[in-house]
């Protein structure tokens, strides 16, 4: 893991190394290990490096070819490639032991074809100094960052937006961004960010510049790699998770796991200490006060009688106030809620320990995580009349699961689509009507997912538009402490083979995730197996905006004249609110973070 920058000038002017630098030093968190430049041509290169295989300095980067044609700048990892070396070892030395150079190779010996044979999390860019040919690339779902900026005269690229908005004339918020953010909660839906004219190259693409002109093209297209519905028995399942989870332990420095007490991280953890025997694996957690709503301790605590390197970090309203804009900007954009502290706050307990953590991000997404999953699923089984199916399916359910929010969905997914797209608005924040107004008939993907055709299309469109924010924050929070986050549930074999599977192999009488819990259900403590709530990194957010602290914050923010300026909320609704709050009478805590995280990302990033 590392971060990148870049500079293409469409015209033959040099790159002005100070552009780079700069960038690269926004970014420094991502690599405090080392730093590199290439500068030719029309072309400047940044790079700061976490060195995380070869340790040496042969790991240097921008790295090249032994005859300097080539240049590269990486971040992430590719997994297989010591299978890669080996195929690749006929026609070319090695002068390494690192991912980056077979990466390198690869691409001299198959150009864009070498995406397809790579498994792993990547962002990079190679410079071809023969044909004047910029090429740059992104993972298959979106693991590792990539945004850009274009005008007239050149491509800005990096990993974070934080390095290239110095860089624009004058940073403009992307309104209709924010409009998906204050009314349906969503974010990254698209290829836009929240920045105008800054935009992130999609997942599964990559780009060119080659005489001025900059082109992008798909590469991979996750559900012409799908082959619907394709049973897998619980063994064959069970063997390619560890199959995934092996190539990932691959390794120059210490690694752990963000366990969360959920059965995703809790497979991970449990594999690694049976299947691979890793008795000393080092685990990550956030707890909270006991009795609280969102502590899961006693079930992070299940693994005690195993484990004895468990690490614990304590999030609070004081560690909050101290830290969150701080926070902010390390999202870079505006962010749902307040649960990706506790992963902050997790990575920040981390980083003094490993420098590699699993993590169990892609497990929901594609294995029935949410109540809304299996609301779409009892509407499936009633347009396909399969009426015993969903009468156990909903018996199921209502004996298994301590919220009923899949029979809400169920209701809400059977309106009629006019009804259904009116019900999704959610208005979070006291929107004012001024901005609702003018976005209000505009077409939006959030809009529009909202009415799957069946659980297996619900699967592939959130891997195609919601899984990408959650992978944001993943990175975001584990690079501010200098962390790699990898991802087992998320190989790509994984994945295509998951969902191939048809729905009874993943919604089994009122059970979620069930291929997962039958796979690792010999090596699971009882209490994570039979748990059936679900909460991951999440904070008690409502009470800690009820504090004096805050209480003061957030008054004065209210009152202030650019938070009115804005134009996006109706403040006298938003006071009325926060007095409700404050009293008890309400609980506005997901209004509230869109006021102090809206306010917080323009001081920081707009107003300058």
């Amino acid at each position: 893991m590392c971060g990148i920058a870049g500079i293409a000038n469409f015209s033959d002017r040099p790159v002005e190394p100070d552009h780079v630098k700069g960038m690269m030093q926004s970014i420094k968190h991502r690599g405090p290990d080392d730093e590199g430049t290439l500068f030719k041509d029309h072309i400047g290169l940044g790079h700061v490096r976490l060195s995380i295989i070869d340790l040496s300095a042969a790991g240097h980067q921008p790295m090249f070819s032994e005859d300097n044609r080539y240049a590269i700048v990486f971040n992430g990892e590719i997994y297989n490639y010591l299978e890669l070396k080996e195929e690749l070892k006929g026609k070319y030395s090695f002068r390494s032991k690192t991912d980056t150079e077979v990466l390198l190779a690869a691409y001299r010996e198959w150009g864009a074809d070498c995406l397809p044979k790579l498994n792993g999390d990547f962002a990079f860019a190679i410079y071809d100094s023969q044909e004047k040919l910029l090429f740059g690339a992104r993972d298959r779902f979106g693991i590792k960052p990539y945004y850009y900026h274009k005008n007239e005269e050149r491509l800005i690229f990096a990993s974070e937006i934080k390095a290239i908005v110095p860089l624009l004339d004058q940073p403009k918020p992307n309104d209709k961004a924010l409009y998906e953010y204050l009314v349906y909660n969503r974010s990254d839906q698209s290829d836009e960010t929240f920045f105008d004219s800054v935009y992130k190259l999609k997942h599964g693409h990559y780009f060119t510049v080659k005489n001025g002109r900059f082109e992008t093209k798909q590469w991979y297209n996750l559900p012409d790699q799908v082959h619907y519905p394709t049973s897998m028995t619980t063994e064959e399942y069970r063997e390619e998770f560890r199959k995934s989870i092996g190539l990932r332990l691959r390794s120059d420095v210490p690694l752990g796991v963000c366990l969360s007490g959920g059965i995703d991280s809790s497979a991970t953890t449990s594999m690694l200490y049976h299947d691979f025997g890793l008795k000393e694996v080092n685990t990550f957690s956030a707890v909270f006060e006991k009795g609280s709503w969102a502590d899961e301790s006693p079930f992070i605590k299940a693994f005690s009688p195993e484990l004895k390197n468990m690490f614990y970090t304590q999030p609070t309203a004081d560690t909050f106030y101290n830290e969150f804009k701080n926070f902010v900007r390390s999202q870079c954009e505006p962010i749902p809620g307040v649960s990706p502290y506790s992963q902050y706050k997790v990575m920040q307990l981390a980083s003094g320990h490993v420098k590699v953590t699993l993590d169990g991000q892609g497990a929901d997404e594609m294995l029935g995580g949410y109540n809304y999953f299996y609301g779409g699923y009892f509407k499936e089984l009633l347009k396909g009349l399969k009426l015993m199916t969903l009468a156990r399916e909903m018996v199921g359910y209502y004996k298994q699961n301590p919220s009923k929010e899949a029979y809400k969905y169920f209701v809400f997914y059977s309106l009629p689509s006019g009804l259904k797209k009116s019900a999704s608005r959610k208005t979070y924040g006291s929107i004012s009507s001024d901005f609702f107004g003018r976005y209000k008939d505009v077409s939006t993907i959030s809009s529009d997912l909202y009415d799957p055709a069946s659980l297996h299309q619900s699967f592939l469109q959130h891997f195609e538009h919601k899984l990408e924010h959650l992978l944001k924050w993943d990175d975001l929070n584990a690079m501010s402490f200098s962390i790699e986050s990898r991802v087992p549930f998320l190989d790509h074999n994984l994945v295509e083979k998951t969902l191939s599977l048809p729905p009874n192999r993943i919604m089994k009488n009122g059970v979620s995730k069930y291929i997962l819990r039958e796979a690792v259900k010999d090596i699971l403590p009882p209490a994570i197996y039979n748990r059936r709530d679900k909460k991951g990194f999440t904070t008690p957010s409502d009470a800690w905006f009820r504090t004096a602290q805050f209480k003061e914050y957030i008054q004065g923010m209210l009152h202030a004249d650019s938070f009115r300026q804005r134009g996006y909320f109706d403040v006298d609704d938003c006071i009325r609110k926060y007095q409700a709050h404050l009293d008890g009478s309400g609980n506005f805590s997901k209004d509230i973070w869109k006021w102090i995280n809206l306010e917080v990302w323009f001081q920081t990033f707009i107003d300058r």
